[in-house]
């Protein structure tokens, strides 16, 4: 029979990582990553010999909303942040929408993010630029490493620590382990609506390209510049414990996430584009879900806390 812990061991916080990826899981995550990369790079030559068909245009508009929806309101705002509850046909609809952009799983990617969070643009940041200096050099690094170069560090962040409560979770850890499935489905659903509307095994083939790999990449892209892109130059109208910026020209291709300064200083709230002008989607498909009795408890941001904010700006 083993002894209790003390009380001082028990108080003592979890490790920040759990561990080490294993060589096929990291060769798995290089794939995932440097696939979807080589078809951006040979979408150019491709188009120019075969051609883009609008339907493949339709089709991959269609899958990336989807998937891009799927993390911004389902992995951002739903299951990182607690911005507002789901039912639980919602929260688990999100959760697989997310996977099938090929980000990861719902919970490391939570964790990773909640860690992010935990130590925003200082020692323990995942993905900040800011982590090797600000001289050129040093940033140029930093960019790199933010946008996609922590993608190939082997270090598991611990999700027992940053995410317990889907660690928890029956539905995500269900969602988690068919995670090769959604991803497979998020590839292939292109390519067979392809070849059955145009009744073509061509048709099928340019779908599976550009609204499978292609948009996979262009997710990817978009996601990863939040990290970078937004850690690096933008406005900063709040008050935050960071360089989290707004950077516009993202704004739209994100659904909102480049709204990344109000973000990061009040990270729960369900609407990044708090100010006029600033369109944020994913905070208006939260308030459809919540109008059709969907979502509850949306934490909206109120004028009191953002005068507050940016008044310590």
């Amino acid at each position: 029979m083993s002894a209790s812990p003390s009380p001082a061991t028990a108080r003592r916080p979890k490790p920040m990582i759990s561990g080490r990826t294993s060589m096929p899981e990291h060769v798995t995550v290089k794939i995932f990553v440097i696939a979807p990369l080589v078809a951006l790079a040979a979408a150019v030559p491709f188009a120019w010999g075969w051609g883009l068909s609008w339907l493949d245009i339709g089709l991959g508009a269609f899958f990336f909303v989807l998937s891009g929806l799927g993390v911004t309101v389902g992995y951002h705002r739903l299951f990182t942040h607690g911005s507002f509850k789901a039912r639980r046909p919602l929260r688990i609809a999100l959760a697989i929408a997310g996977s099938m952009a090929a980000q990861g799983q719902v919970t490391p990617w939570v964790a990773d993010h909640r860690r992010h969070h935990a130590f925003s643009d200082r020692a323990g940041d995942p993905h900040s630029p800011w982590l090797f200096g600000t001289g050129p050099r040093a940033l140029a690094k930093g960019f790199w490493h933010a946008h996609m170069g922590w993608l190939f560090d082997r270090e598991i962040t611990n999700a027992e620590r940053f995410a317990p409560d889907l660690v928890a979770d029956r539905d995500i850890r269900t969602v988690d382990r068919l995670f090769p499935v959604w991803v497979l489905t998020s590839l292939l659903l292109p390519g067979v609506l392809g070849g059955l509307i145009t009744w073509s095994v061509w048709g099928g083939v340019t779908a599976f390209f550009w609204a499978g790999f292609v948009r996979v990449g262009l997710l990817h892209h978009v996601t990863w510049s939040v990290n970078s892109i937004c850690h690096m130059i933008g406005e900063r109208p709040f008050a935050s414990r960071d360089k989290a910026a707004n950077f516009w020209p993202l704004a739209i291709f994100s659904f909102g996430e480049a709204w990344h300064n109000l973000h990061h200083a009040d990270p729960t709230c369900a609407r990044h584009g708090v100010l006029r002008g600033q369109i944020d989607i994913s905070a208006r498909l939260i308030w459809i879900f919540e109008k059709l009795g969907w979502a509850t408890n949306v934490r909206w941001p109120t004028p009191v806390r953002l005068d507050r904010l940016a008044a310590k700006a």
